[in-house]
């Protein structure tokens, strides 16, 4: 009996499991941990990207308060390449040269005219930084369904077994709960994980959406104050 229940805890291993599972099974458990591999390269490629636009953002903020001219940061506009708000402070000092000799009446004022620009140059960066974000989220609402779907599959062909064999013994029924186990597992860790990762950066996205129209208010106020 110990040599039968050894054999059975060795052949019905997890890897064993997998190795001998059907083909639908192996199709789910790729396409889970593709999934899942995917989402950690999009996780850390997203740790990088805040880390350094925050430190860059604070960065040319400094220094554009410090600024005596806005020529001055356009000059300088090359050290600060890693901030988006410097991309939208050379947007808006753009705008500004082209409406500044606008003399003729329009529907909008000039300041409103800056704020449009500067608008859409905030949504584009946003759009920018929000990129990888829908697969985090789809890979945490889907995953566990793909997985659920390998378990009912295995389970599936664990009944079909027991029909065939026409025995409910361990080494019947083990293999095809195994593969059903896997899946849920595998499912489980991509999602957790992604679904996490999604609301963390959500939460870190609508903090720098926050510090860009700040910025693009307070640039309106300076060009308001200054050129128009």
């Amino acid at each position: 009996m110990e040599n039968e229940a050894l054999k059975v805890a060795v052949d019905f291993s997890a890897w064993h499991a997998i190795s001998t599972a059907g083909p639908i099974v192996k199709i789910t458990f790729l396409i889970l941990v593709g999934m899942s591999v995917f989402s950690w390269m999009i996780i850390f490629a997203k740790y990088k990207t805040f880390k350094s636009l925050f430190q860059e953002n604070k960065r040319f903020l400094d220094a554009f308060w410090k600024a005596e001219t806005m020529d001055e940061m356009i000059d300088n506009q090359k050290e600060y390449e890693g901030s988006n708000l410097c991309k939208i402070f050379i947007v808006g000092f753009q705008e500004i040269k082209k409406i500044r000799g606008i003399n003729k009446e329009t529907m909008l004022t000039k300041a409103e005219v800056l704020e449009r620009s500067l608008t859409n140059s905030v949504e584009s960066e946003i759009l920018d930084a929000e990129r990888g974000l829908s697969f985090l989220a789809t890979t945490g609402s889907t995953a566990p369904f793909i997985g659920l779907f390998g378990t009912v599959w295995g389970i599936m062909g664990s009944f079909q077994k027991i029909g065939l064999m026409k025995s409910a013994s361990l080494a019947v029924v083990a293999p095809g709960i195994s593969e059903a186990l896997i899946a849920t597992a595998v499912g489980l860790a991509a999602a957790i994980p992604a679904s996490i990762a999604y609301n963390h950066y959500i939460s870190k996205l609508k903090k720098l959406e926050h510090s860009l129209n700040s910025y693009a208010g307070d640039l309106v106020n300076v060009a308001e104050r200054n050129f128009f």
